[in-house]
This record gives C-alpha cells, structure tokens and sequence, in this order.
C-alpha cells in the first residue's frame, strides 16, 4: 500500500518530496521512501535524498527510515556500509516488503546495515516499531 493511500497519510505531518526515481515522505522522526519500479537507486540518487534530508532536519538529525517497497527496484547492498561511512542521522531502518523475493533482498541487507533493520509487512507494522524505538523514547 502506498503512503498516500493510507490512513497514515492524514494522521501524519510530513512533507513530501518527489523525484524521477520516487517519493519521500519526511515525517517527524522518520523519512519513507518509496522508489519507482525498476530503478537502480545508486549513490548519486542517494545524494539526492540526503541533501534535502538535511536542509529538511538540519546537520545533526536522528532519524529512522522505513523503505515501503511496493515496486521493485534494485540496489547494491554495500551501499548501505558506504552511506554509514559518511553519514550518520539513521538510527534505524524498517523494510515493508509485499512479497517473498522482497523479503529475501531485505534479509540479505540486514547483514550490510549496521543499525536495527527490521523487516514488516505493513506500513502500520513498520510505524509502529519505529514510535517504539528507544532512540525516540
């Protein structure tokens, strides 16, 4: 389910962003993305994000980010130790997968994420566990 067709989507104050490759939602504590089917989100398409991420939150943010796969897309999981080497505003991230090959990509990133990384099958799932991390309590 898409953010914007949630129950979420009103409940929520957030910000949205739109790019070639997909959207982000910038909420209070956590940023979702949802990128578009059959792209590759490289590190230039992470730049992207990020720098609006820090104009949005500002240098010193803490944020979690939930990654609500609803198209299939790729990405090269030693992305995830490169984003670490040079920023660090992530605390956690959720993955909310919609079908069985999703949920085996996002097991094989839990191994290259070196924060919490729990995998959902709803956005309400994913919101939930991330309202209830210590970080943010």
């Amino acid at each position: 389910m898409q953010f914007k067709d949630s129950k979420f989507f009103e409940e929520l104050a957030h910000k949205e962003f739109n790019f070639s490759f997909g959207n982000f939602y910038l909420c209070d504590k956590f940023i979702i993305s949802e990128l578009s089917e059959g792209v590759h989100f490289d590190w230039d398409k992470v730049a992207e994000v990020v720098k609006i991420i820090i104009e949005h939150y500002g240098e010193n943010t803490q944020i979690a980010y939930l990654s609500n796969r609803i198209n299939s897309y790729s990405i090269k999981p030693q992305s995830w130790i490169d984003f670490f080497k040079n920023y660090d505003f992530v605390v956690a991230s959720a993955i909310v997968t919609y079908s069985s090959f999703n949920y085996l990509n996002a097991t094989i990133e839990k191994h290259f994420f070196e924060k919490s990384l729990k995998r959902c099958y709803s956005l309400e799932e994913a919101i939930t566990w991330i309202y209830n991390l210590r970080e943010f309590n």
